[in-house]
């Protein structure tokens, strides 16, 4: 069946792209961390990362059964559902202040990441499923921008977050466009959650899967290839689960994750272990600020490049194709997280992490890609659920490295103001983050190794 609606299939990106950049808020995280050390200071850098872990495997489980149910009932339901979830766990969050610090933990890993992360995970699979089925002939591009939203949701709302939990302007690359009244860190989270509830549940509206047999005008599919060749063109998740392939494309996967997430999920105290380590102390009021907006700023720049990544290397891959594109992408991502902790100067600091994000957005794009690819379209929601929980075993691994490999080398005071006003000291704990960092990145190099050994999906001729 020949497309007859003109455009109407971009309008399905369009949806795609305003859930997408509401969900990409999860890569957010690092700019919470110093607001809630600062309230919670018994917290240790692993347990205030550990909402970040759980947020991002919940949000993988959470994606093999969204893309189970929206094959099923289609994916309106499932990412109108996915919003109402995510904004009630972030507005649930905001009484966490309520709570001691053990179990003000235990209440925010519940709502913000259990809860938020299921969300997350329900809406996040249908944009890219459906755009697949749609757009078989740009499989690459569309799906790089069927998830760019999710890398450059953080663009946005990381200047926001970090605006509205000390006040003061919001900036997008240095310009300030406006300026917020302080709300403080808990208020944060009610404030964005009833935005992501409005935008996902808006954009989940305009996603709709195509006819039976939807073929776009122009375009010939290309000869298939039958299983008397040797292939299968659709396989269901248990015959896919039982391809040496799919445990490939799932350890690189895993890889590529762990690498990007580590630096993505704690981009800002990196930096602020970099910067403070430098300065004289105690750090003022207006200096910690300045180091903090940079921080913010950095998170915002990651994004942008997370999202051109996935755009960039999906047309990539369609030139070049996906295997050779994989390829240099480890080996970049390798090389940059091995010469990251020389890159103290912010401009190369930006340039590394940039470089690391734009890498990352790419594996985002490639694999859903290579999932429909390998396994076909038919099930490509659950198929690519499953090869999508090594993205949630790569956010857990990849921050827990950084966190618990993070040698602490000194303590510097710093200026902030408490709830009342009032001018308090707080101590900041500089890290090195450099064992985590070469980890990381020999793994890259060894998954970039093992790419090339991927081949074609072999099956007995019936």
């Amino acid at each position: 069946m020949a497309d007859q609606k003109g455009m109407s299939r971009w309008w399905v990106v369009a949806g795609a792209l305003v859930i997408q950049v509401s969900l990409g808020a999860v890569y957010i995280w690092s700019v919470f961390q110093t607001p809630l050390k600062a309230v919670f200071e018994g917290w240790t850098e692993t347990q205030v990362t550990l909402p970040a872990q759980v947020l991002l495997a919940a949000f993988a489980l959470a994606v093999v059964f969204g893309g189970r149910i929206q094959d099923r009932l289609g994916p309106r339901i499932v990412a109108t559902s996915g919003g109402i979830i995510l904004g009630a766990g972030m507005i649930l969050a905001t009484f966490t202040g309520h709570f001691s610090s053990n179990t003000a933990l235990i209440w925010l890993l519940l709502t913000f990441s259990v809860l938020g992360g299921i969300g997350i995970g329900a809406a996040y699979v249908c944009p890219i499923a459906t755009c697949v089925k749609w757009f078989p002939d740009k499989r690459g591009l569309v799906t790089g921008l069927a998830v760019a939203g999710f890398g450059a949701g953080a663009f946005f709302f990381a200047p926001l977050a970090k605006a509205l939990i000390s006040g003061g302007a919001y900036e997008l690359l240095g310009l300030k466009l406006f300026t917020l009244p302080e709300i403080g860190v808990f208020s944060t989270f009610a404030v964005l959650g009833v935005i992501f509830l409005i935008c996902v549940v808006a954009g989940a509206q305009l996603l709709h899967n195509p006819p039976p047999g939807f073929v776009p005008a122009g375009w010939t599919p290309p000869q298939a290839r039958t299983a008397g060749a040797g292939v299968k063109a659709d396989l269901a998740p248990s015959e896919m689960l039982r391809t040496p392939t799919f445990w490939l494309l799932w350890v690189t996967y895993f890889a590529a994750c762990m690498g990007g997430l580590q630096i993505i999920m704690k981009a800002s105290p990196i930096w602020q272990s970099f910067s403070l380590s430098t300065m004289t102390t105690p750090v003022s009021l207006s200096d910690f600020g300045l180091v903090a907006t940079a921080a913010a700023m950095a998170v915002s720049i990651i994004a942008i490049f997370n999202s051109t990544g996935r755009i960039l290397w999906g047309i990539v891959s369609d030139s070049i194709g996906r295997k050779i594109t994989l390829v240099g992408m480890f080996v970049l991502t390798g090389i940059a997280l091995l010469a990251l902790d020389f890159l103290r100067p912010y401009p190369l600091f930006l340039a590394g992490v940039s470089l690391i994000g734009l890498c990352f957005g790419g594996f985002l794009a490639l694999y859903p890609a290579l999932t429909a690819d390998y396994f076909g379209t038919k099930h490509i929601g659950v198929n690519y659920g499953w090869m999508f929980t090594a993205y949630g075993a790569g956010g857990i691994v990849g921050p827990y490295l950084a966190a618990a490999l993070m040698r602490q080398v000194s303590k510097v005071p710093y200026e902030a103001k408490d709830a009342a006003g009032a001018l308090v000291q707080k101590i900041f704990a500089v890290g090195d983050y450099r064992p985590a960092f070469i980890v990381a990145g020999i793994v890259c190099l060894v998954a970039a190794g093992l790419v090339m050994l991927l081949r074609p999906i072999q099956t007995k001729p019936k």
